[in-house]
């Protein structure tokens, strides 16, 4: 008796002790932790600008006094988008002056956000879709021709400049998959070649169209409709007869 008592507990010690095994942790691309740069410290000051003050103070006009810190999201963007597409501290800092709230709900906002970029980037934000219904499609290969064409790395900045390159999760496109996002547009249904134009534009500072690059409109079927082809029927349509009045 003692005996198998004594090899079951050697088997569960067997069990206890064994290898934890997991996947190997992918670091996003984005800033979390802020550290003082040439580019990017509390010194360098940050005021909006006289078109962007009148857009703070209707922006604050939507909410009631009490909660004004409703607005944090839409004054980092106004802030990101007059820094040329990022957020420095300095920005943040003025968003907290002008919220009455310590920095820190500001910094914990920003950081959580990954809309919100923390680094310097290019005139280009390229953001790429790599989530299963974009992978599916070729997102690989869309990643790839975007690198080799900007001479980029994923979340790095070419030397022009001009691009900036973040490979990202689902922007809501699955059914024009594969996609990328280009600072405010997005262009789907990509083929290798489609990027290619899209960066070769971009490069010449001109603005390639919007939108799906198969044909279609939107996210309507490629084949044509499968559903509500004929007009909808009138009142009482497959009602028995019994119940009509």
């Amino acid at each position: 008796m003692l005996s198998s008592l004594r090899t079951g507990v050697q088997g569960l010690w067997r069990i206890s002790s064994r290898s934890i095994q997991t996947t190997a942790s992918r670091q996003h691309d984005s800033l979390f932790v802020h550290r003082d740069t040439p580019e990017d410290n509390p010194s360098i000051p940050f005021e909006f600008s006289q078109a962007n003050q009148k857009r703070v103070e209707a922006l604050l006009a939507i909410y009631p006094e009490g909660h004004k810190r409703g607005a944090m999201i839409p004054l980092l963007d106004l802030a990101q988008r007059q820094s040329g597409g990022w957020l420095p501290i300095s920005a943040m800092h003025k968003v907290a002056e002008i919220l009455n709230l310590p920095k820190m709900r500001v910094y914990e906002v920003a950081t959580f956000y990954t809309m919100f970029i923390r680094r310097p980037i290019g005139k280009y934000h390229v953001q790429v879709c790599t989530t299963t219904p974009c992978w599916l499609r070729g997102s690989d290969a869309i990643l790839n021709a975007i690198k080799q064409e900007t001479n980029c790395e994923v979340g790095g900045n070419s030397a022009c400049g001009k691009f900036s390159v973040s490979e990202v999760e689902c922007l809501g496109a699955c059914v024009n998959a594969p996609m990328i996002q280009v600072n405010d547009d997005y262009y789907e249904d990509l083929s290798v070649e489609d990027t290619k134009e899209i960066i070769s534009k971009l490069k010449k500072d001109e603005k390639p169209k919007p939108g799906p690059r198969s044909g279609r409109f939107a996210s309507e079927p490629l084949g044509g409709l499968t559903s509500l082809t004929e007009e909808p029927t009138g009142p009482g349509f497959g009602v028995q007869d019994a119940l009509k009045a």
